[in-house]
Formats: C-alpha cells, structure tokens, sequence
C-alpha cells in the first residue's frame, strides 16, 4: 500500500506514526507538493522511512523543507541527512529551539522565491504559544494548517486523558481551535489581521498535521473554526 497518497493536483499527503509529547501521542501527517521546476516542497516531515523516501523521490528532487511551527521538528534532521542539498526553513523561533539543527532561513509572513508562484503563507501571529505558518497550495486549493486547527477521533485518548482532551476541544465532532491556543491569543488584533488574509484565499480543501481532511468548502470550514476569534 503506497506511504504518499494524492490529495489534489502536485499535491500528496504520508500519514505517520504517533509521537508523545507531554505524556500524549499524537498522529502525524506530512504533505509534499510538486513546484513549477519539478522540485518538492516537504511540509512538516515525518519519520523517514526508505519506503517513504523511495516513493518521494519517484515524485521528484527535494528542495524544500519547512517546519511550520515550533512544535513540529522532531524528525527534520533526519531528512536533512537524507537531502543535504535542500534547503531548510524554519518557523519563527524554532532556529533559537533547535539550535543543532542548521536551518537555511525562517519563514516570513511572504514566501520566498522557491515557492511563492505555487504556495502562499503568513504567520499567524498574536499567541504565546508559537507563531504557526499557514500555507495555501493554489493547483489544489489546499490551506495547511499544523496545530492551530485539531481533531481526535473518538476514543483516541483513554482515562483523564480524555478528560483532558475533551476540555481542551481536541475531541470535538469536527475540528476547532484546542482551548490552551485559544487562550494563548494574547494579540488579537494581530491574530485577526493574519486571519483576513487567510480567508481572502480561495481554499477549497483543508490538510491539518491532527485531524481529517477537509475535501469541500474549505473556506467556509476556515471561518466557522475561527468564528469565536473574529466575532
């Protein structure tokens, strides 16, 4: 069964295996898009496995690897010895986090030349929590969204667990903004400027690292998931 599974035009998400942090495990997800020089642009990787690197390189030549927050590093080294010649990018703060890790440059609120005819960005600043990087992939009309967005299937976590993911809306009926990053918007004004930008894209679709896809009327998803923010 194939690692890399297409989620629109040049655009392919790996579902990975679960990482604990703070005593949860949670399940990863990265995305690979396709540039206009064929070169790819890796999303939040994943472990790498020599299958999952087997089926990246039939799609093309990495140039591009993007940690979108400072939550999510764990496994970009390992892709950088597997890639030296891409380039790495790191969300702002993540270089102070992560000082072994040598990152070519930190991602601003416009992309850079690699990409910026393919995929839009901004960070979405405001939150004490950190400053995540939302990117927009115009072919397929995809917003990706890292942590700030969630969703746990029911029964994923067990004992006070639950409980707890349950008071911080992580187990909702679709996915919503997890309380402790709703309290962490210290800047809302600053929140809701990066937010005007994200809802004047033209998303149909909605890739989050936690939680399912959304495949129709993603900009309306967007705006539901952000309504307590903007109201």
């Amino acid at each position: 069964m194939p690692l890399l599974t297409p989620f629109g035009p040049d655009i392919w998400i790996s579902e990975g295996g679960t990482v604990d942090v703070a005593g949860f495990r949670y399940p990863t997800r990265m995305a690979v898009m396709k540039l206009g020089d064929g070169g790819l642009f890796v999303w939040s990787p994943t472990k790498l496995s020599p299958d999952l690197k087997q089926e990246v390189d039939a799609l093309g030549n990495v140039r591009c690897i993007v940690a979108p927050n400072s939550l999510h590093h764990l496994f970009m080294p390992d892709w950088k010895a597997a890639y030296p010649s891409a380039r790495l990018f790191a969300a702002p703060g993540l270089q102070k986090r992560r000082a072994d890790i040598a990152f070519d440059a930190d991602l601003a609120d416009a992309p850079p030349p690699e990409w910026r005819e393919h995929i839009d960005q901004v960070i979405v600043r405001g939150n004490a929590i950190t400053q995540e990087v939302v990117f927009f992939h115009r072919a397929s009309g995809t917003v990706l969204f890292t942590d700030l967005l969630q969703q746990f299937p029911k029964g994923w976590f067990k004992g006070w667990r639950a409980l707890v993911a349950k008071l911080d809306r992580m187990t909702e009926a679709e996915a919503e903004v997890p309380q402790k990053f709703r309290i962490a918007f210290n800047d809302r004004k600053a929140a809701r400027a990066s937010l005007q930008r994200i809802f004047a894209w033209p998303a149909t679709r909605v890739l989050m690292a936690h939680g399912a896809p959304v495949t129709t009327d993603g900009a309306a998803f967007i705006r539901h998931a952000f309504r307590w923010l903007i109201r």
